[in-house]
């Protein structure tokens, strides 16, 4: 009870104030669109660039928990289509769309601020390892396997090009590849612009925890709640339990293996949403996952941390 009061709560609280903000009329959805906006455009672009920028490459990208996190993720994407297209007989674009919300945790809004609660600062060189493969990975394989169904029989170089534009219109995927820059070149990043940088990420994770409070009271659980439970439960507890089972299996040290899991066990990010709306499939079962889950996320990350210890 006291890791609920402690280190999850706090966060959720964040999030609440920004429902309820917007809830009760003393905050506009338009500044919930820009507070988004500047959050996932600029602060935390800034936040994965300064983190890698300055990461110890050696010591924080430990192959047992890359494999052991995307293993798991991709596992749970062919899961989360199998189920939509078999159990509920869903077209193969919308149940793309659906294994794209079991895929996509919420690794920088959620699974940063808790790990750092729970373990300390010090802990979250594992989780920025993770992160910074993450949207690469995940919107690679989404769009990857998204345009091939959408145009069966498109000749590779089209393929190729649909998905690289819009990989590299990401902001978070140009951020991590310019802290990569930075930290193989080895040049460092001059003072001021370094102390300017630190303005900006302190903003980043309470202003988007707010925002991402006002953005859920717009989507409202509705129909289709066999595929919703069913991504919930792929996100909350599969993702984390295969996490686990690889890292034990490899010995993967407890550190990496509470980033790991920890990330694993958060819920389906924004992501799911956007992802569903560029495509305009299962926008319904994308929107009401992320609220859902990230509801239910209070009892489930509650299990993961004492299953972590």
């Amino acid at each position: 009870m006291q890791t609920l009061l402690d280190v999850i709560l706090p966060v959720f609280l964040v999030i609440g104030f920004g429902y309820v903000a917007v809830w009760r009329g003393l905050f506009p959805m338009s500044g919930i669109d820009g507070v988004m906006k500047f959050t996932q455009n600029f602060a935390i672009p800034c936040l994965l660039f300064q983190a890698i920028a300055r990461i110890d490459l050696s010591s924080s990208y430990d192959p047992r928990l890359l494999f052991s996190f995307y293993a798991g993720a991709g596992l749970c994407f062919v899961l989360g289509i199998l189920g939509a297209r078999l159990l509920f007989r869903r077209d193969w674009e919308d149940s793309v769309t659906i294994g794209f919300c079991c895929l996509f945790s919420n690794s920088i809004l959620l699974g940063l601020p808790i790990t750092e609660r729970a373990y300390g600062t010090e802990a979250l060189a594992g989780n920025f390892a993770i992160v910074s493969f993450h949207a690469p990975f995940c919107y690679g394989l989404g769009i990857t396997v998204m345009e091939f169904v959408r145009n069966r029989g498109q000749s590779g170089l089209s393929l190729l090009r649909n998905v690289s534009r819009a990989m590299f219109r990401n902001a978070l995927v140009l951020a991590i590849l310019g802290g990569f820059a930075v930290n193989l070149s080895g040049l460092p990043i001059p003072g001021v612009v370094d102390d300017a940088l630190s303005l900006i990420v302190r903003a980043a994770l309470p202003a988007a925890l707010f925002a991402l409070g006002g953005v859920l009271i717009q989507y409202k659980p509705e129909g289709d709640m066999k595929a919703i439970l069913m991504v919930c439960a792929i996100a909350l507890l599969v993702h984390p339990a295969l996490v686990w089972t690889f890292g034990a299996a490899l010995s993967l040290p407890q550190a990496g293996l509470r980033s790991g899991v920890l990330t694993a066990a958060m819920a389906p990010g924004f992501n799911a949403y956007i992802f569903a709306n560029m495509y305009g499939r299962a926008r319904r079962v994308a929107a009401s996952s992320v609220l859902i889950a990230t509801g239910a996320s209070i009892l489930t990350v509650w299990l993961w941390l004492t299953v972590l210890g």
